[in-house]
């Protein structure tokens, strides 16, 4: 096996793959990507036997041939090279060289054949998303996953599909996010929930823009596709919870306001909250929003925000956290926020639409 190809090129899909080795492997080979070679295409594959990642470029002076190669110290030697330079990569036994200039490196390598593979997707479903919409779906939901909950279908991002819908949903049981994207085709009806490690990689992998994704739905896997990718990754077995019976119903007490503004004073009064509750109180009244935090230390914070609201005596504790986190994700000038009653979680959404929303649960202070 033998390909030569620039630095720039052959660190795309270097980094696109590395990420998915674990630091720490039960099998040697899984510290290992899979190099093939065929018809003047390299292809590299990367896997924890949960998450599976293929990363392709076209290579020239290329001699067909397949081998695996050691993933951080082969990315780290083609990242610490000079721009602009030619690297070339040959195999002799059981050893591998990538040269580049003066510079020579010799790794060792392990068979192929040691080299385990996800299973073929038996896709149920197809689907076309743009690339920017699935983008976006993760930007805005994936960081209200729970992390290392026993409630083991938390740990991960719901996909909700149904007729020329695609909804992103994510909750850790405190606060929840959902978003949804319009499909050009028709999906059948499905539920499937990616694992956090699944979600982490699709996000850092995906680059928004006009290009289509096919996305397989399997059994037990998805897989995304595109021209220089194939992201494949084993799904939660497990039934996510009833998200709608989550968004407040009723609640019809709504608060109009600057994002930009409300983010900044609750980042300030966010300062001296209780270090552990992070607890503070948002109290409505007409026309302003009045935001107070304090802490065991007798220290106090207030903030006063303009609000276009007519309601009266309403006072409501949040984990400053969530709310922050809700602002972050929306995109729009101003949200709305839609309150019932002190003990009623709060719906958090831009001005505009309803794409995106927000349960943030109270807080008793």
């Amino acid at each position: 096996m033998r390909f030569s190809l620039q630095r720039e090129v052959l660190l795309k899909p270097l980094a696109q793959v590395v990420n998915v080795v674990e630091r720490r492997q039960t099998l040697p080979v899984l510290a290992n990507l899979l190099v093939q070679v065929k018809k003047g295409q390299l292809s590299l594959t990367g896997t924890d036997l949960e998450v599976e990642m293929i990363a392709r470029a076209a290579v020239d002076d290329a001699q067909d041939g397949e081998i695996t190669v050691p993933a951080r110290k082969w990315f780290e030697i083609v990242r610490a090279l000079p721009d602009g330079s030619k690297v070339t990569v040959s195999q002799s036994g059981d050893k591998i060289t990538v040269q580049a200039g003066r510079s020579r490196f010799t790794l060792a390598s392990l068979p192929a054949n040691d080299f385990p593979s996800i299973d073929e997707v038996e896709a149920t479903e197809r689907v076309q998303v743009p690339e920017a919409s699935l983008k976006e779906l993760i930007e805005r939901t994936a960081f209200a996953m729970a992390q290392q909950d026993v409630r083991y279908y938390l740990n991960g991002l719901l996909f909700d599909l149904s007729d020329k819908v695609l909804r992103c949903v994510a909750t850790d049981g405190h606060r929840l996010a959902l978003c949804e994207a319009a499909l050009d085709g028709g999906g059948g009806k499905r539920q499937i929930i990616v694992p956090r490690k699944g979600v982490q990689e699709l996000q850092r992998l995906l680059e928004g823009g006009d290009r289509n994704l096919e996305l397989e739905l399997g059994r037990s896997h998805i897989r995304v596709k595109r021209d220089d990718v194939t992201f494949t990754s084993k799904l939660i077995d497990g039934r996510f919870p009833d998200y709608e019976a989550v968004i407040p119903i009723g609640a019809d007490r709504e608060v109009k306001v600057d994002r930009e503004a409300l983010r900044a004073s609750l980042q300030r009064a966010a300062i001296l909250s209780n270090e552990k509750y992070r607890g503070v109180r948002v109290e409505v009244s007409p026309g302003q929003l009045k935001i107070n935090a304090h802490n065991p230390e007798q220290e106090e914070a207030q903030e006063e925000v303009e609000a276009d609201t007519k309601v009266d005596g309403l006072a409501i504790g949040f984990n400053v956290n969530y709310l922050l986190d809700a602002l972050t994700a929306l995109r729009d000038e101003h949200v709305v926020i839609a309150l019932r009653d002190a003990n009623s979680s709060a719906l958090v959404r831009e001005a505009s639409n309803e794409r995106c929303r927000h349960v943030v649960m109270p807080l008793r202070l």
